[in-house]
């Protein structure tokens, strides 16, 4: 992996800003917000969280002026440069990847396509020499000379290697062009940069890579994600978007989430005296400063909480969904047994001779290059897809709850919510249903929408409430924080935390893994790896990262 680079350009540093005023944004009758008034200051990062729907991305493209605002301006500073994102990946199929990163920088890009066009003329003029040599000044002040050393770093450091650099768009597969777009987007140095969800599709080293990079960062960023070690990682100011209302606060996303909760906790608890509540928050403040100054944080993000005061900790009124899995049964002793377990797809090996015993109380994390892995081991244990070869055991007193990665042929139906749950439950009272679909935040209107028309999250919701139903000591999870919101994500996690029984899973979310595992198992096409320690250890290990490439 490529150390992270830095670019350049020479230029007058003026303070950066951008100020939004009495903002207000609305589709139909539906107002997303209102009277939004903040600055966002350069060496700042501001992660914008919010239920899914609430406005987060719509917000970014206000910033951006892909949207227009019903009411209210937007400034930065005259002469800044705002970088985004972009999100269409077929936009640059014609162009080189090199080319397209270069194009993030359209200033430079055009006086280098105006310099080529000059140079090319077969009636070079003397009037076409003052003007190349007005080009020349301004590609030299931008240092232009480095401008295609500096894209191709980012590109490597992005994991797109240099033979790949003169390649078409068109020629790349979808990862790889995340990352270039990636790479388009930080090129340049632009004082202002808008992130919607940038480590989607991003493996453990680039995300990692894109931490380092942005915590050295001097511009302002402004990024919507639902990856929690990432918004931790990177973030110095939380932007919480919740009915209507944008509320700004001091801190990542889990110092935002502990405070609204402590607080929260402390506005139920009406015995308690001010003085006491306030040495309660001053204390919590204290604790988290200290876990902050022991992390690999830069020193920019480790400032992130020197002016706080305890009256910026403010309660959520954010909702967050009851999920609580609980076992009908204590499982027994025996959980399960794999022996020589292998799978291939396609004539290509997924994983070869997997052999594990699971433990009473293991939760454990399954790993791979290839995601099919995880997904094929998954079917094998539930009986939806046979093995190669080997062969697996449960225990007699395991029951299983299982999460598929793809559950659209569950919701291939004309049922509505309330009925399409009544199928998966041996209790089928009304009011014992609708308990379980209101701790998924379904309404007693939700319950009346066909499950065909509902979104990704609303789906996935519906998954888990079936699961609960199961009472089962054993979860099986492939990949569930996918389409969830943040505090479906925080309520799972918290959960499967406390979870008493088995859970057997596959995740792409750094911190649901650190939290829930005990144990790591990677699944390779030539053998596979079975530690017993905590995520952050088995990535940070040079022996077992030699080990890792072995397996494949």
């Amino acid at each position: 992996m490529a150390v992270s680079c830095r670019l350049v350009f020479f230029r007058t540093k003026i303070t950066i800003m951008i100020n939004v005023n009495n903002l207000e944004l609305q589709f139909g009758k539906r107002i997303l917000f209102q009277e939004v008034n903040m600055q966002f200051n350069p060496g700042n990062c501001y992660g914008i969280i919010g239920a899914n729907g609430a406005g987060k991305s719509s917000f970014l493209k206000l910033l951006s002026g892909e949207l227009q605002a019903n009411k209210g301006t937007i400034t930065q500073a005259q002469g800044e440069r705002m970088s985004v994102l972009a999100q269409d990946h077929f936009a640059f199929e014609q162009y080189t990847v090199l080319d397209t990163v270069l194009m993030g920088h359209s200033t430079l890009w055009n006086i280098m396509q105006q310099k080529n066009a000059l140079y090319a003329k077969e009636d070079f003029s003397e009037e076409d020499g003052i003007l190349a040599a007005e080009l020349e000044d301004k590609f030299a002040q931008m240092d232009g000379w480095n401008a295609e050393s500096e894209a191709a770093a980012l590109l490597s450091g992005l994991g797109i290697k240099e033979e790949l650099h003169y390649r078409l768009m068109s020629e790349l597969d979808g990862k790889q062009k995340v990352r270039v777009l990636l790479a388009r987007a930080l090129f340049g140095k632009p004082d202002n940069l808008l992130l919607d969800e940038p480590t989607n599709d991003l493996d453990l080293d680039t995300v990692s890579w894109l931490e380092n990079y942005l915590g050295t960062f001097e511009g302002t960023v402004l990024v919507v994600s639902h990856d929690r070690h990432f918004l931790d990682s990177v973030c110095t100011h939380t932007v919480d978007i919740d009915f209507g209302k944008l509320e700004l606060y001091a801190g990542n996303y889990s110092f935002w989430y502990e405070s609204s909760q402590l607080a929260l906790k402390q506005k139920l608890n009406q015995n308690k005296k001010a003085e006491e509540k306030k040495k309660e928050l001053e204390e919590f403040i204290r604790r988290f400063s200290a876990n902050v100054s022991k992390s690999k944080q830069t020193t920019s993000r480790k400032k992130m909480l020197e002016k706080l005061n305890i009256e910026d900790i403010k309660p959520s009124s954010r909702r967050y969904p009851g999920i609580i899995f609980t076992p009908e049964r204590e499982a027994g002793d025996q959980i399960l047994q794999i022996e020589n377990l292998s799978c291939s797809l396609e004539g290509r090996m997924l994983f070869k001779d997997l052999n594990l015993n699971v433990n009473k109380g293991d939760k454990i994390v399954f790993l791979s290059r290839d995601t099919k892995a995880m997904t094929a081991l998954f079917q094998i244990l539930t009986s939806h897809q046979q093995a190669d070869s080997g062969t697996f055991t449960w225990g007699q007193t395991i029951t299983t709850a299982y999460l598929p990665l793809d559950n659209s042929a569950f919701f291939d139906n004309e049922l509505n919510i309330m009925d399409w749950l009544t199928q998966y439950s041996t209790d089928t009272h009304e009011l014992y249903l609708r308990s379980f679909l209101g701790r998924m935040l379904f309404s007693t209107e939700d319950g009346n929408k066909k499950v065909k028309v509902l979104s990704g999250g609303e789906k996935m919701r519906c998954m888990i409430a079936k699961m609960m139903l199961c009472n089962a000591n054993c979860l099986i999870l492939d990949t569930p924080t996918n389409h969830l919101d943040l505090e479906s994500i925080q309520a799972f996690n918290n959960n499967l935390i406390a979870y008493k029984g088995n859970v057997l899973f596959a995740s792409h979310d750094h911190e649901f893994i650190q939290t829930t595992a005990n144990r790591i198992v990677e699944l390779g096409p030539k053998a596979c790896i079975d530690k017993m320690m905590s995520y952050d250890d088995y990535i940070s290990d040079e022996k077992i990262a030699t080990l890792r490439e072995s397996i494949y």
